[in-house]
């Protein structure tokens, strides 16, 4: 019965995604290709492919080359005379090397060389952004004093300046530039400030915040986006009594707290699972005429029914319907989610096909990987490949990773892995150019491991780390364990080896 099963499985997603003719080519030169046909594509149309590539050879000199020898590199070489470069193609190399600093910039300062190229203002900012992410404060105090002389800093840069010192931990860094905006060119008023408290908040600098606020508040009087800020901060950092005291304050100050206010800390206490004091603050809301919007009770829908509240969740839906508020897309998805959980696969499907349409709505990738998640859990994989299949005839949406994850995993509860799981492989890579991540990695080693195939477990394992892709602590055990049982002692050092760089 079981090998009649899996025959069927395998023969439904051979007619649904029209694999039979497919190469059986590895699934690692796949990736790569793929990997290569993105940056291809990205470039596409606004310079020549050569040039493209020519760019990438002298850039990718490894850690060991400085900014300066990767500049030389570009500027001795004769034939990248002939590159006609444009600042979309700068934005293209400064994208395509946003984790290498060295490269980047060597490439931004060859870039400036050439006649007719002045740096844009989104060129300069990406500079910033990628030197701050590298922690390289010197030199991104030196591309911002050149961006000063040329007056093309704005907040955009000082957003980005500020939130790369907060996130490295250095938030009085932060402030500074706050302090020394005015001789950037900027000035010092609500909007400025706004930018940082927000910025501090959101690294959970609260109380610094506050300190900064209480301190400025005289000469800089605080608006109703400012206790906003503080309302998130507050429940960010678990200390909603400090966030519901904020509201009060926001009122002392003659702002009516909002929308945004009250879903804030609606959404703290769906995390919290305190749905009575969600409903209490749904309530007030409503005497308060702020009506919540489909934000608010999307938000509390999907808490309802990832805490197994289905019944609740769908009246809640009701609730939403009955005071006028329109859904939207994201509001069909936590619903046929709900219905999903509960069991209700009819009921998703008339969302799905009819509801949906109705209300003048095109699902998305989200949409249908909701639907085909759920057709999978009960166990309908013929559906989910053709919900697959509509989704790429649509043209309204693209798979992605997880789109396929539910069929993955059906290809391990159905044990026809052999058959299966190299074309969906192949056919994310083949069809849809999609690069696996690292959830889709961890899937596949773990459902190598659980149905013993751990020397596959380990190639792809192997696959992951040479696409520069850090695995999970517990992917590392499982996978060692299952190794040192087959004794296979040179991957078990390997790995012993990546996770020593874990810790």
């Amino acid at each position: 019965m079981q090998a009649a099963c899996a025959r069927t499985f395998s023969c439904m997603f051979c007619q649904s995604l029209k694999l039979r003719n497919l190469c059986s080519a590895s699934t690692s030169s796949h990736l790569v290709g793929a990997r290569n046909f993105q940056h291809r594509e990205q470039c596409q149309g606004h310079t020549r492919l050569y040039d493209f590539d020519l760019i990438i050879s002298k850039a990718s000199k490894g850690s060991s080359s400085s900014e300066d020898e990767i500049f030389q590199s570009l500027v001795n070489d004769r034939a990248c005379d002939g590159i006609n470069v444009s600042h979309n193609l700068i934005e293209v190399m400064l994208h395509r090397f946003k984790d290498n600093w060295k490269s980047a910039l060597g490439i931004f300062k060859w870039a400036s060389l050439h006649s007719g190229i002045r740096h844009s203002p989104e060129s300069y900012d990406m500079m910033i952004d990628i030197l701050g992410k590298m922690k390289q404060w010197g030199k991104l105090r030196a591309l911002l004093e050149e961006m000063n002389q040329r007056s093309l800093i704005t907040l955009n840069t000082i957003a980005k300046v500020m939130r790369r010192f907060a996130g490295a931990g250095q938030w009085e860094d932060a402030v500074r530039i706050f302090d020394e905006i005015e001789t950037l060119g900027l000035e010092k008023n609500i909007e400025s400030l706004n930018l940082l408290l927000d910025t501090l908040c959101k690294e959970n600098k609260v109380e610094q915040a506050r300190t900064i606020l209480l301190n400025l508040k005289q000469h800089i009087p605080p608006n109703a986006y400012t206790f906003n800020i503080f309302v998130h901060g507050w429940c960010k950092v678990r200390r909603v009594d400090e966030a519901n005291w904020t509201m009060l304050e926001m009122k002392g100050h003659g702002f009516r707290p909002s929308m945004i206010s009250y879903t804030t800390i609606i959404q703290f206490y769906c995390r919290e699972q305190n749905f009575d004091r969600v409903y209490e603050l749904l309530d007030e809301m409503q005497a308060q005429d702020c009506s919540p919007n489909v934000i608010t009770f999307t938000g509390i829908i999907f808490a309802l029914a990832k805490a197994e509240k289905f019944e609740e969740a769908l009246e809640m839906a009701e609730r939403m319907k009955s005071i006028g508020c329109k859904p939207d897309t994201l509001f069909f998805n936590s619903l046929i989610y709900t219905l999903g959980r509960a069991g209700r696969v009819y009921d998703a499907a008339h969302v799905f096909k009819v509801e949906m349409q109705s209300a003048g709505l095109t699902p998305n990738t989200c949409t249908y990987n909701t639907m085909i998640s759920m057709f999978c859990d009960h166990a309908q994989q013929s559906k989910a490949f053709e919900l697959l299949k509509e989704m790429e005839d649509s043209g309204l949406c693209r798979p992605n990773t997880q789109s396929y994850h539910p069929l993955i995993k059906s290809c391990f509860k159905a044990g026809i892995i052999d058959s299966c799981l190299n074309d969906i492989l192949d056919y994310m890579a083949n069809k849809h150019n999609l690069c696996l991540d690292i959830s889709t990695y961890t899937l596949i080693i773990h459902g190598l491991c659980r149905a013993d195939r751990c020397e596959w477990a380990y190639s792809i394992f192997e696959e992951m780390i040479n696409h520069g892709l850090v695995p999970r602590h517990g992917t590392c055990r499982l996978l060692l364990d299952e190794v040192r049982l087959k004794n296979m002692y040179e991957a078990a050092d390997k790995i012993e080896d990546v996770m020593k760089k874990l810790l």
